[in-house]
């Protein structure tokens, strides 16, 4: 499963955001610090369900709107000097080393200081958050290989020394394959002895590998109350970005809840179908004034920019029968999966099961009927029969 980190500098709206996202039971408040431990939920990326082309609907969808799986994690925020330990730095980072993808949640209305703290909305500008969050990474990734590089000193003294196969070794645990150590060694100068490495080169060296690994989304939370030019400077910097009240997603899931409100996760709009005091229905009006300037809430808008955009997956539905897109109980199309864009038809049959992988004959397009090669590349939407030896 996908996994994706919430960061940020505390009380930009993290916790609120995975609350929103996830719908899990956590605190919730203004103040620095609410989360201590790291949460972990489940999330969901939003699709366009394949039954939209049949004449029914799955049952596995919400008319037409599929909801796959993604793990969430939330952590204590971030503070200056985090990659020193400062706050609850190293735990933080220490989380984030398993993330696929970052989600940096930033409080676009610059109503909190560095630290967290409420100031006056507009004194503080959050563009200081912006990099925040990337340098503090470089520099705690930049201390670890410095700590750990009389290892690479030492197995350069090997005839058969291979740089990028060392840092491979060493970038492991931050989920860092020799593929991307060679990417990232290809765009830097650096001496061909690892005793000649100096500490700039070091640092360079952990930004490459950290923009490889860890790609962020700018989550401009907080943007039903930031100024305007906020989003727009936010948008200027060329990053990922996606205004978002995680405040009103929240309400919103709660009303839906309630069954006050027919909404799903992503909608551009939403109903109130319920009784709804004065006071509820002006908020859920504001909240609708938001959604319909930035096109949602934000919050599924930041979750779908990570897993589609930034990491380049596609969602695909393997079945049994290929003319009824089922499953062996006849149910129709059970299972999702994401994708790396580029996976074939024999990747899926290893995300099903490695017992399905390793029994791969070949596959059938069931939207064709047709077997296709095992180099095809799967495609967004794609519903896949897979034929195994295993069953």
């Amino acid at each position: 499963m996908l996994s994706l980190a919430l960061a940020g500098k505390p009380n930009a709206g993290k916790s609120t955001f995975y609350k929103a996202a996830t719908m899990a039971d956590v605190d919730v408040a203004n103040y620095p610090f609410t989360t201590i431990d790291a949460n972990r939920g489940v999330t969901y990326a939003r699709a366009r369900c394949p039954c939209l082309d049949r004449d029914e609907r799955c049952g596995n969808c919400s008319d037409g709107k599929r909801y796959v799986a993604v793990e969430l994690v939330d952590v204590a925020g971030l503070v200056p000097g985090a990659h020193e330990g400062r706050g609850l730095g190293n735990q933080f980072l220490d989380e984030l080393t398993n993330a696929d993808a970052i989600l940096n949640v930033v409080d676009a209305s610059g109503g909190t200081d560095e630290e967290g703290e409420p100031v006056e909305i507009g004194t503080y500008d959050p563009l200081d958050e912006v990099d925040f969050i990337e340098r503090e990474m470089d520099l705690w990734l930049a201390g670890i290989v410095d700590r750990n590089w009389e290892s690479i000193e030492r197995k350069s003294r090997s005839p058969d020394f291979e740089i990028d196969e060392a840092l491979a070794d060493l970038l492991t645990g931050f989920g860092a394959s020799e593929y991307e150590v060679a990417a990232a060694l290809r765009e830097l100068d650096y001496p061909a002895d690892p005793i000649q490495w100096t500490a700039t080169e070091k640092e360079a060296l952990a930004r490459e590998i950290r923009e490889r690994t860890k790609p962020i989304v700018l989550v401009a939370n907080k943007a039903d109350v930031a100024p305007p030019e906020n989003l727009d400077r936010m948008r200027d910097t060329g990053e990922f970005v996606v205004p978002a009240t995680a405040d009103g997603e929240l309400a919103l899931r709660r009303g839906a809840e309630a069954g006050v409100v027919a909404y799903d996760p992503g909608d551009d709009d939403f109903e109130i179908v319920g009784d709804v005091t004065g006071g509820q229905r002006k908020g859920l009006e504001q909240i609708r004034a938001v959604v319909e300037a930035h096109g949602g809430t934000g919050v599924q808008q930041s979750i779908n920019t990570a897993v589609y955009d930034l990491l380049d997956h596609v969602t695909v539905y393997p079945v049994q029968n290929e003319s009824k897109w089922t499953d062996g109980q006849g149910e129709t199309l059970p299972d999702a999966f994401l994708l790396p864009r580029g996976s074939t038809p024999k990747d899926l049959a290893y995300a099903v099961h490695s017992d399905i992988g390793d029994g791969y004959l070949h596959a059938v397009d069931a939207r064709s009927n047709r077997r296709i090669s095992e180099s095809y590349e799967l495609e967004e939407g794609d519903v896949i029969k897979v034929v195994s030896t295993a069953k």
